[in-house]
């Protein structure tokens, strides 16, 4: 009704975009706000973003680490991608399975998405012990150098976090970090965190409370948990997407101009129509379309061309993805 009476959103938004949005906002808060953490899941997997989309990959129950293998039926790439899936730590639905189907997909390479364990049950350090039995169990059989670390949202916090831990514990970096509108600070940081509230699906407040699920007691506080307070310069390249309407939208552009300070390998993409996690519409809009086709494209130039990941007018904010 808002819609059609002119109380739009964002003008170029469609009613379906925003009845969508609408929808995932409300039951995504009240799964928050539900006194039974097990119950609010039930309410978040209730969401589930459809499209006419159909993705030709068989999943599988992995064996030695919890999680699913999905393996496109034309697997043309020799990448394999290491995904975490987003939710704030807390939650894991069937939204997340469908977007690791949709980019092994169209990544046309075989991936594993862990199901490492869920906040406020287990807070940190349990996903970051998680994460780095996922990588040994990729890399008992695949090289490092063929691995792509992706993830989105907290998925993205948690790639971003094992690659440090990766360096801390001298092991090898993978071939490239791929971060879906990641989220690099787990305290209060950019005016997009309350500013646009009103055009996405998560809330600034949602992003504050998933960070002290994460670490509900401060014992180890904001800067050891958040990667913008860390130098990526030496470690894998890092390739970035943000929706210029998302609560995360700036400290995803601060960490990437940091990080490019600091000298890391970093290119951001941005959308500027975009809400968070965008990526999931698929062929829904023009903008989830090109981002998907950009992912595919970093991970073939970078990993196996060996050459820089061209600049697209308009939607690239940061570059520096050289090659060493």
């Amino acid at each position: 009704m808002r819609h059609a009476f002119g109380r739009k959103m964002a003008e170029d938004w469609d009613a379906n975009m925003e009845t969508g949005i609408r929808f995932v906002r409300h039951q995504f808060s009240a799964a928050m706000r539900h006194r039974d953490i097990a119950q609010g899941r039930r309410l978040f997997d209730s969401v589930q973003t459809q499209t006419d989309d159909v993705y030709d990959v068989t999943s599988t129950v992995s064996r030695g680490v919890d999680g699913r293998w999905h393996v496109p039926r034309h697997c043309d790439s020799e990448a394999v991608l290491l995904y975490f899936h987003g939710g704030g730590y807390t939650f894991h639905g069937g939204v997340s399975d469908r977007f690791a189907q949709m980019l092994s997909h169209h990544s046309g390479a075989r991936l594993f998405a862990p199901d490492y364990r869920l906040t406020p049950e287990h807070p940190h350090p349990a996903q970051a012990q998680d994460a780095m039995a996922a990588w040994d169990h990729l890399t008992a059989e695949t090289p490092a150098e063929r691995i792509v670390v992706i993830g989105d949202s907290a998925g993205g916090h948690m790639a971003l976090m094992l690659l440090q831990a990766l360096k801390d514990q001298g092991k090898p970096q993978p071939a490239l970090c791929i971060g879906l509108c990641p989220w690099t600070d787990i305290g209060d940081r950019g005016a997009s965190l309350r500013n646009n509230n009103a055009t996405d699906l998560v809330q600034g407040w949602m992003a504050l409370q998933f960070g002290r699920w994460l670490d509900p007691d401060q014992v180890f506080g904001r800067d050891t948990l958040s990667p913008i307070c860390y130098d990526y310069s030496g470690l894998a390249p890092l390739y970035l997407q943000a929706g210029g309407r998302e609560v995360l939208r700036d400290m995803i552009i601060e960490f990437a101009q940091v990080q490019k300070e600091n000298g890391a390998k970093v290119m951001l993409d941005l959308w500027p129509d975009m809400p968070h996690d965008f990526q999931a519409y698929d062929s829904l809009t023009a903008s989830s379309t090109a981002a998907i086709g950009r992912i595919r494209q970093a991970i073939d130039t970078y990993l196996f061309a060996r050459e820089p990941l061209a600049e697209l007018p308009g939607i690239t904010v940061v570059q520096d993805l050289g090659i060493s």
